[in-house]
């Protein structure tokens, strides 16, 4: 396995925050957040900002993504994301089993707090459409909603319960991964750039990894936000921009919640990982640029007192932000799959805000498919060359 740098200690880089089956990011009302989005791409603290550049590959990622925000997207992808998210709940709970594996796996559910009725309101649409997917979700007002965690102070008007999602601890998942993989045989090579590659008769020979080559019969690239940096080396073409968000963790919080949480309007996300709380959120496109920009972060510790009022911006003071680079493609959807280019790789890569949420499904089904198993799903709306020029 040869990546770019070691795997985040301090959070996940698909940015929701430690939170497993995020039924709330199935694209349950994708043509409504292209309004929603202009109006809070003006405004820096939001949570969405689009960094002003000239990029024609920006550019290309924006006409697709308008292009894909509609309602017959929607009805296509959420199934097959329904299900994939579902599989991957199961694959958690499979490994959460395994002897000496405890990554801090907690199935009681997610609320999606609402501050105000008109919130309330919409998240009680979006709950009718997952109802329909198969989806349980539970309306509560604000009395419902205080009993679902009595150990919490809250000022919300009600919220959603999405009783089958989960939350863990990021960190402790991926050391407890890796040390597993290392214990089966598997190779790590960190901080190794893929500079090139050898390709022979329509097959990948070797990856040109700092001066020397690596051969293998099969190659998956699974770069994340790197990936069309990586794929555009073999005339591939994957039109992702990078999508930065930030955390925060308090390791002695006010008060800790029972459930995992998402702030509606302010789009953060709060889930706790043992004694400690985290606060995660923001969509920032600015390419891949890894600097921190304080006023994103300044978005988020505002947001928290107004919905935990026991809480204060002060809180958060000389607490080191966290931040990763989400691959986020147009459509939504992650490029999962071999390629029509060459017979021996596949791609693994896109899974925006869904990384750690599908990263075990995902896992099972490049399994399959380098095995020359048949995949369980229909992949087609993932194909890797779906966006090919």
């Amino acid at each position: 396995v040869i990546d770019r740098n070691p795997p985040a200690r301090n959070g996940c880089a698909c940015g929701n925050a430690g939170m497993v089956v995020p039924c709330h990011f199935i694209p349950l009302a994708a043509p409504g957040m292209v309004a929603l989005g202009l109006k809070w791409m003006w405004n820096p603290e939001s949570p969405f900002y689009i960094r002003p550049r000239f990029d024609p590959q920006l550019f290309e990622w924006g006409w697709r993504f308008w292009r894909a925000s509609t309602t017959d997207q929607v009805r296509k992808a959420a199934p097959l994301l329904r299900d994939l998210s579902l599989a991957s709940r199961a694959a958690f709970v499979e490994l959460a089993a395994l002897p000496g594996f405890d990554f801090g796996l907690v199935k009681k559910g997610l609320q999606m707090l609402c501050r105000t009725q008109h919130a309330l309101d919409e998240e009680a649409h979006t709950a009718e459409q997952a109802r329909a997917l198969g989806i349980p979700a539970e309306v509560l007002d604000a009395r419902q909603t205080a009993a679902l965690d009595p150990a919490l102070t809250l000022s919300v008007a009600g919220s959603v319960h999405f009783p089958q999602d989960c939350h863990l601890s990021p960190d402790r998942f991926m050391a407890g991964l890796e040390a597993e993989l290392v214990r089966q045989g598997c190779r790590f090579r960190w901080n190794s750039e893929v500079r090139g590659w050898q390709t022979e008769r329509g097959r990948v020979r070797a990856a040109w990894v700092e001066g020397e080559p690596v051969e293998a019969d099969e190659f998956v690239i699974c770069g994340g936000s790197w990936s069309p940096q990586t794929a555009s080396q073999l005339g591939l073409h994957l039109p992702i921009q990078a999508g930065k968000g930030y955390s925060l963790t308090l390791r002695e919080p006010r008060e800790l919640p029972a459930l995992c949480s998402i702030f509606t309007e302010a789009r953060v996300a709060v889930t706790p990982m043992g004694r400690t709380l985290r606060f995660g959120g923001t969509m920032e496109i600015g390419g891949l640029n890894e600097t921190v920009n304080p006023v994103r972060v300044r978005g988020i510790v505002r947001s928290v007192p107004r919905y935990f009022p026991a809480f204060e911006e002060a809180d958060f003071e000389g607490i080191q932000p966290w931040f990763g680079l989400r691959p986020v493609p147009p459509d939504g959807l992650p490029y999962l799959g071999r390629t029509g280019r060459y017979l021996n790789l596949c791609l693994a890569t896109g899974h925006g805000m869904m990384g750690l949420s599908l990263a075990p499904v995902t896992g099972q089904l490049i399994a399959g498919i380098l095995s020359g198993d048949r995949p369980r799903f229909d992949l087609s709306l993932l194909s890797p060359d779906r966006h090919a020029r």
